[in-house]
């Protein structure tokens, strides 16, 4: 296949940009490298690639009509795997209009370019915020997620709607994946695991919202990359799965985790709940194991000690 991935220089789509050529696929990669965070660790994120004759980086904007005509044009591509976003509950708070603007007017910009270019096929990056603070557990994608806590939740809800009428009007195979908190080895550095390392490592304190008692699903990385591969292969139709680990766990608990594998006792600096936040979330993954065969195999206390021991290294804290 030849894809066009968009956020392909993130966390996830350089982790999925390596999965894809080692299976021979060709990728397409398109980023507006914008400044969440710092561009540079985009750019080392693709560094690994520029050798590779089935990889191409095209620095743009989804919501580039013009740019993403162009691509298709130009490259053939036959499917599109789509991450790009602006990510992030709470700033999404401060900033409702930019939000939409990138996660539904960039979605429905790349839908567009389908249409013209006669590409039906679509994997699109969704996220548990949909779901708000849902009161059954664990969350099914048969859940109303008429509720939204934050634009961010919101505008994925939107974009999720958006792919299901491409799909009702012109027949586009589309999978909406809902992600539950990645994680993993290259990470934003503003997530909570990643900050949490570095300033435990460092002796700093750790701000926490809330009493403790709040839980994530958190999904380590190399189980999300398996939950887009499956879903690419079992394009049919439109679909809504959660991809998520099934097993959530207290902000507590999750610290707890960290001093274990980093040796180091957490300072605690205990803020209120923020607004946006919610209270839990719990991936059911029946549908997903059902329809594409995708299964978490990556327990939360493994994943945390391969992410701190990848940290350690990478900042060459390797005790001898």
């Amino acid at each position: 296949m030849k894809i066009l991935l968009t956020g392909g220089a993130g966390f996830i789509g350089s982790h999925l940009t390596k999965e894809l050529l080692e299976q021979g696929h060709a990728v397409i990669c398109l980023d507006n490298l914008d400044t969440y965070y710092d561009p540079k660790i985009k750019r080392q994120n693709i560094r690994q690639f520029s050798a590779d004759p089935n990889y191409l980086f095209i620095e743009g904007d989804i919501r580039d009509r013009t740019l993403l005509d162009a691509l298709f044009r130009l490259y053939g591509c036959d499917t599109v795997v789509h991450l790009a976003a602006r990510a992030g509950v709470r700033p999404s708070v401060e900033n409702p209009a930019l939000y939409f603007d990138v996660n539904v007017n960039g979605t429905l910009s790349i839908l567009e370019a389908m249409r013209q270019a006669g590409v039906r096929r679509m994997v699109m990056a969704s996220s548990s915020s949909v779901y708000g603070d849902a009161e059954r557990v664990p969350f099914t994608e048969s859940d109303a997620c008429d509720r939204p806590l934050s634009p961010y939740a919101a505008s994925k809800r939107s974009a999720e709607l958006l792919a299901h009428t491409y799909h009702h009007l012109y027949g586009f195979d589309i999978s909406c994946l809902r992600f539950f908190t990645v994680y993993g080895p290259g990470q934003r550095p503003e997530m909570a695991i990643s900050q949490f390392t570095e300033r435990v490592l460092n002796g700093l304190p750790i701000t926490l919202f809330g009493d403790g008692t709040t839980a994530r699903d958190y999904t380590y990385i190399d189980d999300i990359t398996h939950g887009i591969l499956k879903a690419i292969d079992h394009l049919n139709g439109y679909a809504v799965l959660n991809i998520g680990g099934s097993d959530p766990i207290s902000l507590r608990d999750l610290v707890s985790l960290i001093e274990k594998a980093t040796g180091e006792t957490a300072l605690i600096d205990w803020q209120p709940m923020q607004p946006g936040d919610v209270e839990r979330t719990y991936a059911d993954v029946s549908l997903a194991r059902k329809q594409i065969g995708y299964m978490p195999s990556v327990r939360i206390d493994e994943g945390i000690l391969k992410f701190v021991n990848w940290y350690k290294l990478k900042h060459e804290l390797v005790t001898a």
